[in-house]
């Protein structure tokens, strides 16, 4: 894929999978390959984003970038790097997701993992449910005008 580097594969696809009480949850076989050392997550519009360290030091450089030419203030570099948790995958494949950006998201038991291309979007179930209607219609919508494949 044009501008993703050696990072050819997508992240794509949706998991119903649960946090247990520690806040550790178990990611997708298909998504662990991408993991071999640490990865990040980060609060995101609604749920908690989980970046491989490439993809992350990438949006960090373009944020940076974005901060010196004046397009973003400094407090949107300033709050990613406050927010975000290094994490790496134990042996089980699991990942803890703190406290902090638990309540954030408000991600009780019942998570949904899901693929956004270059990262990966962990939701609360229930707020995932109340928009796959809007993402069914948006993504019929580009379709429709010719965005689509």
């Amino acid at each position: 894929m044009e501008g993703r580097g050696d990072l050819a594969m997508p992240f794509v696809g949706t998991h119903d999978h649960t946090l247990d009480d520690k806040g550790r949850l178990v990611m997708p076989a298909k998504f662990r390959a991408h993991f071999d050392g640490p990865a990040y997550l980060s609060p995101w519009a609604g749920c908690v984003a989980l970046w491989t360290a490439d993809r992350f030091e990438s949006m960090v450089r373009r944020l940076e970038e974005e901060v010196r030419s004046g397009e973003t203030e400094p407090a949107v570099l300033r709050g990613l790097a406050a927010r975000s948790e290094e994490v790496r995958l134990d042996p089980q494949g699991r990942i803890i997701v703190p406290p902090r950006l638990r309540d954030f998201a408000a991600l009780e038991r019942d998570v949904v993992v899901c693929g956004a291309i270059d990262w990966i979007e962990i939701w609360n179930a229930p707020d995932w449910e109340g928009m796959a209607d809007e993402l069914d219609r948006s993504v019929a919508e580009a379709f429709r005008r010719g965005s689509g494949i």
